[in-house]
């Protein structure tokens, strides 16, 4: 183990990325538990990155404005698709997620199929890149998750369905080019699965504690081993939800226990 990886000035920007994924995915993550649409956060995280993957092929800059519009156009395109077909069809809601799924990551392996880095780009979108992320792209991340958050709050149940995905598909786009399809899944899911059947407040509290933990692990774990940071972190995440979901499962706090905001 090479403990000389465990700088502040290497995993410092890395771990504050992590903290500002989780400010927004850990309370999006438990109202996709309490509606039971588990895997939105995957299929509109992949239909982002087909935008991005759009972007690359037609030779745009990839942090480029046009590539973060391409993106988020995507992202928002595929949540009023999605929101359309809950209130069409809500008895096959979740089977329409995971198609949509499988059609986006097809088509974005097509499109890469002539690049010689085809491959690699898209590893990278997956696993991401968190690990070089920097100041100035953290601001404009804090800026976006500072007003979807707002906007959240100030809404409040008169946001509606459509007005939900539309801010799940912004924060995905702004999270999925940060740390990747795999992490944005794992921040949403694995920490609020620790802490369902919380109250609102407490579990927000102790899911954002959870996945902070998991953060700082993993990326120890990645410098100390020299492994992946995206995939380290997820492991992380797994662990950590599993482990302090049992330690929490105190007696009242079952299942069936609301996690409404």
């Amino acid at each position: 183990m090479n403990w000389a990886a465990l700088d502040p000035g290497l995993l410092g920007w890395p771990f504050v990325a992590g903290l500002l994924v989780l400010a927004t995915h850990v309370p999006l993550g438990r109202r996709v538990l309490a509606r039971g649409i588990i895997f939105l956060d995957l299929a509109i995280a992949q239909i982002a990155v087909l935008g991005v993957i759009v972007a690359h092929t037609l030779g745009w800059e990839t942090q480029g404005w046009q590539t973060q519009l391409a993106a988020a156009t995507a992202a928002l395109a595929g949540a009023a698709f999605l929101a359309w077909c809950e209130s069409r069809w809500p008895d096959i809601q979740e089977a329409l997620i995971g198609s949509s799924f499988a059609v986006a990551a097809s088509l974005a392996v097509l499109l890469l199929s002539g690049d010689p880095h085809g491959g690699e780009h898209l590893n990278e979108l997956l696993a991401g890149q968190i690990l070089w992320v920097g100041p100035f792209q953290l601001a404009q991340i804090a800026v976006v998750y500072a007003l979807l958050l707002g906007f959240w709050r100030l809404r409040g149940i008169r946001l509606g369905r459509m007005g939900f995905y539309l801010i799940f598909a912004l924060a995905i786009t702004a999270s999925v080019q940060l740390v990747g399809v795999y992490l944005v899944f794992a921040s949403l899911i694995l920490p609020a699965l620790a802490v369902r059947g919380w109250p609102p407040r407490a579990g927000l509290l102790i899911g954002w504690g959870l996945g902070a933990l998991a953060y700082a692990a993993g990326l120890a774990a990645s410098a100390l081993f020299d492994w992946p940071a995206g995939p380290a972190i997820v492991m992380a995440l797994a662990a950590v939800a599993l482990l302090g979901g049992g330690l929490l499962r105190l007696p009242g706090r079952g299942d069936s226990a609301s996690i409404h905001h």
